[in-house]
């Protein structure tokens, strides 16, 4: 019977000591989230006129198999460009270049396994599943659209939807990526991305974010953060383009694109490449994507074609960017400026 009561005694002590630990922990502290709330920071950051909030709503796009697409759906009209996140992204990363393009419709997608969209069954790095799910979504929303825009892993899905729904994909814009992309290249991406799936609090995310992102404004990775994660019921932070990992699929994985010059130079549709000028850039020279499309060869040993100008990494044509000479690149007599401005028409008869 005494040692019935120890026993007893024992245990409550225990229960006691397991409640007192719960006492003590800190209660979560949610942190709020409101998508639509934050627009009026990036016009502020980059000078953008800021009158009202605008028009803007989330759209979900059911796929054959039960899983469906998130989307932002910009403007009051019928989208006039489809815009691709990279990888790891979402549709968010399209912010402000919306908001400078002044109400223009547009259609900002979330790929398979970012965002708010469902997993692709093949994973997210796969450009090919990728535009199979992305032609089901651009039918339903933006069957018109005059041109579709990837940046990044956005960029070889496009190509792939050019390949396998040429009547959606009328022109490609491609943002700092080419078929040619390097593991040396992206290897600063792939470091970051397959970095840790949660963080124990936003303070911790943040840190990391920012150690991978020197050159960004702690607001803006901020304002990302929480378009891009989602906070847990314990209070961490997870990744969400990483909510699947571990389920069937592996942390990304640099990963051969080269397959897809062949199908890029077989598309019809006028193409630019839009070339990120810093060093994090995972484009190597601009002749490595000129010579490939539109001479349809490999790419040559030098690294630009006689007379070909490229702004050096400071200069002020353009923050970030640069774009192919328009007459020396033309393909099925549009210019390539008609890429993103199709009511521009070029001046040698194109459309």
């Amino acid at each position: 019977r005494a040692q019935l009561t120890l026993l007893g005694v024992g245990g409550i002590a225990a229960s006691l000591l397991i409640l007192r630990r719960r006492l003590r922990r800190r209660p979560v502290v949610r942190v709020p989230y409101d998508e639509f709330s934050m627009f009026h920071e990036n016009a502020k950051e980059h000078g953008l006129p800021f009158d009202h909030p605008p028009t803007v709503r989330r759209e979900r796009v059911r796929m054959p198999d039960g899983r469906s697409l998130s989307a932002l759906v910009w403007g009051e009209g019928p989208p006039e460009m489809v815009l691709l996140h990279g990888g790891a992204q979402n549709a968010h990363t399209w912010d402000t270049v919306a908001l400078g393009l002044g109400g223009r419709p547009l259609l900002c997608v979330d790929l398979p396994g970012h965002g708010h969209s469902d997993n692709s069954a093949r994973g997210v790095s796969d450009p090919a599943a990728a535009a199979a799910d992305l032609a089901v979504l651009i039918e339903a929303l933006a069957p018109a659209a005059s041109a579709v825009v990837g940046m990044s892993f956005g960029g070889l899905t496009a190509i792939e939807l050019g390949a396998q729904r040429p009547e959606l994909a009328r022109r490609l814009v491609l943002v700092d990526i080419t078929p040619g992309v390097t593991r040396s290249k992206a290897k600063h991406v792939v470091d970051f991305v397959n970095g840790p799936r949660a963080f124990s609090s936003f303070d911790e995310m943040l840190a990391r974010t920012i150690r991978y992102n020197p050159t960004r404004s702690e607001s803006s990775l901020r304002r990302g953060i929480l378009h891009n994660a989602l906070q847990l019921e314990d209070g961490s932070w997870v990744w969400r383009h990483a909510r699947f990992r571990g389920k069937g699929h592996a942390a990304q994985q640099p990963v051969e694109y080269s397959r897809l010059w062949d199908k890029l130079g077989g598309t019809k549709a006028p193409v630019m490449l839009v070339r990120g000028m810093r060093p994090t850039s995972v484009v190597d020279g601009a002749l490595l994507w000129g010579a490939s499309v539109f001479a349809r060869a490999p790419p040559p040993a030098r690294p630009h074609p006689p007379g070909l100008r490229l702004p050096p990494p400071d200069s002020t044509r353009s923050p970030c960017a640069s774009r192919l000479p328009r007459r020396r690149y033309r393909r099925g007599g549009a210019s390539a400026t008609a890429a993103i401005h199709p009511d521009r028409t070029d001046s040698r008869g194109g459309s």
